[in-house]
């Protein structure tokens, strides 16, 4: 008798301990600044995939804009599209539904998606930079270097790669055990949160986050940086100022969005090793997941010249096309 008491309560413990699905907090339970932070999203949300849909639709129709830059700005704008609609929707459906439940295969899914759109931003912009350094510091082999096939290929390795890091970090997670506790304080699923949440070793998991997790993340930075210290280097070196001018306004949409990007980022890390509320790990969250991809669209339409001329041809074709 006593062998099957211990048994039953074993499989009564293993039952109880076993967690299929988490809660999102998000920001707010007061039903008046739910509404607030519904309204505050809905616009953000549509303003970036209309802002980031705009630029990939003037792209793909102005022939002068096919050129390797734009190439990397359109995939650019459609991973911000997919970086936005992995977190918004859900947060906008637990406003209307009030279900702020998410099953854990969705928890990993949402995950997955994010880690991918983050590392691609990671990359493009690290391609970006060096599309800007062959242009500015090579600009008579730039047809030869930066040419549709290695264009091409850049972008899908870095799909690959992003793919297979991502993999990686999902699989080390769905590993995990999760007992009691399935309340997330965040509005999306977090690897960090949902390592806090884990009854297992989670050893493993912080190992490859720190080291090829920060190698996927620096690399990319490094890269930006050591390609504007040549074209720096190079346009210090044109006497003209004019010249100069002209090569820096080229990599000026890029850098403002490099630094909206980074800076975001390097905020939250560092707010991250500090001790602080859960509220402002979401807003920092919030600043790099959602603001970044709804504000880049912006930056590039209001700095560029082309892609201003391209987007009021278009705008303009359809006003007239309703007339």
């Amino acid at each position: 008798m006593l062998p099957d008491t211990v048994g039953l309560r074993l499989i009564s413990s293993i039952n109880q301990s076993s967690v299929s699905e988490f809660v999102l907090l998000g920001f707010s339970s007061q039903p008046e600044q739910q509404q607030l932070f519904f309204l505050l999203f809905l616009i953000m949300y549509l303003a970036s995939v209309l802002g980031n849909l705009l630029i990939m639709l003037a792209i793909s129709t102005d022939s002068r804009l096919h050129t390797p830059m734009y190439f990397f700005l359109s995939t650019l704008s459609f991973v911000d599209v997919c970086f936005i609609s992995t977190t918004v929707p859900k947060v906008l459906a637990i406003y209307i539904l009030g279900n702020q439940t998410i099953s854990f295969s969705g928890c990993l899914t949402q995950l997955y998606f994010l880690c991918v759109s983050a590392d691609m931003d990671h990359f493009l912009l690290a391609v970006m930079a060096y599309d800007r350094y062959v242009a500015i510091c090579h600009p008579l082999d730039y047809t030869t270097k930066m040419n549709h096939q290695f264009c091409t290929l850049l972008v899908l390795g870095s799909w690959v790669v992003a793919n297979l890091n991502c993999l990686l970090h999902i699989l080390l997670i769905a590993r995990l055990s999760f007992c009691g506790n399935n309340i997330i304080h965040h509005f999306f699923c977090d690897a960090t949160t949902l390592m806090k949440l884990s009854c297992s070793d989670t050893h493993l998991n912080k190992l490859m986050i720190h080291t090829e997790g920060s190698v996927v993340m620096v690399a990319p930075f490094v890269c930006i940086l050591v390609s504007y210290i040549y074209i720096t280097y190079t346009v210090l070196r044109v006497s003209s100022p004019r010249g100069g001018g002209k090569a820096f306004s080229t990599c000026g949409s890029h850098l403002a969005v490099v630094c909206l990007f980074y800076g975001t980022i390097i905020a939250e890390y560092f707010n991250a090793s500090s001790s602080h509320s859960d509220v402002r790990d979401m807003v920092g969250a919030m600043m790099y997941t959602v603001v970044t991809p709804m504000l880049n669209p912006f930056i590039y339409s209001l700095r560029n010249r082309d892609m201003k001329w391209a987007l009021r041809k278009i705008l303009t074709m359809r006003f007239l096309s309703k007339q």
